[in-house]
């Protein structure tokens, strides 16, 4: 298989994430958003939120992990925060995805896809900690957006948002947190048992 012919079988297995549903809607809450909304949608968040990382980021590789992070949806479906599943298993099945589907690319891009992917899940440098609080800050805004969204449906509480997702963007966006907490808070305040 030429380059450009493995360039392009990675190109049409990543359209698959286009129908990969995730938990999370539409702020418009019309219907649930796919995981290939999700990655360009939260890719603009990082552009326009940079200014508020915890520490200086290099934008373009925060893009780049945000754009490929979910790749493994494709085989391993969207997990939820807020869902009840085995941590163990969802990361062997997604490791697995990630050799299969950057597998596809020619070997050096290959290298570096799965590189930029294990950086965002390891989450320990600049970049990735920043990647990894926004990609925890759009489902949020979404459901604040949808009158608390999908909230109910998981039963979550403001407990679980600030242990599941408030301690990573405050790792890496304190200064988001500290703007969606009010708003959250506001929210609970209003549907204490929902």
């Amino acid at each position: 298989m030429s380059r450009i012919d493995a360039q392009l079988a990675f190109l049409s297995e990543a359209d698959k994430l286009k129908s990969t549903l995730r938990a999370t809607t539409l702020c418009d809450g019309s219907r649930r958003e796919n995981s290939g909304e999700h990655s360009w949608h939260i890719a603009l968040y990082a552009m326009v939120m940079a200014e508020h990382a915890n520490r200086p980021v290099k934008i373009d590789r925060v893009i780049k992990m945000l754009l490929i992070h979910d790749l493994v949806e494709i085989d391993a479906g969207d997990n939820p925060v807020h869902g009840d599943h085995d941590q163990a298993e969802i990361e062997a099945v997604e490791q697995a995805a990630a050799d299969r589907i950057f597998g596809l690319l020619p070997q050096d891009q290959a290298a570096m896809f799965r590189a930029l992917w294990d950086e965002f899940e390891a989450a320990q440098t600049d970049d990735a900690i920043f990647a990894k609080s926004i990609d925890r800050v759009q489902p949020v805004v979404a459901n604040l957006e949808t009158g608390g969204g999908t909230w109910p449906e998981y039963k979550v509480t403001a407990a679980q948002l600030q242990s599941r997702v408030g301690v990573k963007v405050q790792k890496g966006a304190p200064a988001i947190w500290v703007a969606l907490k009010a708003r959250i808070d506001d929210w609970f305040t209003k549907n204490p048992t929902y």
